[in-house]
């Protein structure tokens, strides 16, 4: 048998296999999956936060998992208010509370979800409590060499300019689309400032029409799942232009790396 304390570490064993294989584990594996303790209906979160074992025949902590609240423009403000709770238990200012519910669910009219999203959602609620700091400050950025005649396939170009430490940085790329190039501007001018920026990786991206009725000119949303020091979350970005909400979702990912390294940094004695 097992040593006692070491089954808390079954759910980074099994991420560590799953890495190794170079494949990506099934969400709802049991104890380890990303959803094996999620919870998404109204009725089913409330029971939970009266009862954890009305649903968990274990505490998610004792396989080294988490308990995940989901939210989408189908939950309740039970769920919202769970997860919260579940993320920030020192949240106690109902006011508070309510601004956030109100920030999400003017989101979610414009288009946003964050079932999938947990790092989007996490960095609104940081900018109610006073816990975010943007990674840096964005002068403008370009996308370009889009759409080239023939077969040949040319790389795209990005450039971007901002702000990070009182220093202005100017960097361009190229990448096999806007996105990649993008990415390779932002990694490119970040990582001076950000090293941790070097271990987090895009590990996929999904565009989704928010309403198909406005044809060509209708929103996209954007999801983007990011991978770094073993853990995988996911961004959101919602507009009417594909880079645009690209972009989004990118700074999104960013900004959480940034801010929760900070965190754990400063928790360190």
């Amino acid at each position: 048998c097992l040593p006692e304390g070491h089954l808390g570490q079954l759910t980074n064993l099994a991420n560590v296999v799953w890495e190794r294989i170079n494949m990506r584990g099934p969400k709802n594996q049991p104890y380890v999956g990303k959803a094996a303790f999620a919870h998404k209906g109204g009725i089913h979160v409330s029971a939970i936060q009266r009862n954890a074992n009305t649903y968990e025949h274990v505490a998610p902590e004792t396989v080294g998992n988490v308990r995940r609240v989901l939210v989408s423009e189908l939950a309740g403000r039970s769920n919202i208010q769970a997860k919260l709770l579940n993320r920030y238990p020192q949240l106690a200012d109902n006011q508070l509370i309510a601004a956030i519910l109100e920030e999400i669910q003017d989101k979610e009219n414009a288009g946003y979800t964050y079932e999938a999203a947990d790092a989007s959602f996490d960095l609104v609620v940081r900018r109610h409590v006073s816990a975010y700091q943007p990674a840096f400050r964005l002068r403008h950025f370009r996308v370009h060499g889009i759409g080239t005649e023939g077969d040949q396939v040319d790389l795209v170009e990005s450039t971007v300019k901002l702000a990070v430490d009182d220093q202005e940085r100017l960097c361009a790329a190229e990448g096999n689309g806007p996105v990649d190039a993008l990415a390779g501007a932002l990694w490119a001018a970040l990582e001076p400032s950000y090293p941790e920026l070097a271990d987090l990786q895009l590990a996929d991206y999904k565009v989704r029409v928010v309403d198909s009725a406005d044809g060509t000119a209708a929103r996209v949303r954007v999801l983007i799942d990011f991978l770094y020091d073993g853990r995988r979350f996911g961004t959101v970005g919602v507009h009417e232009n594909i880079i645009e909400a690209s972009w989004l979702a990118l700074v999104d990912g960013i900004d959480y790396t940034v801010n929760t390294v900070r965190e754990a940094s400063a928790s360190v004695p």
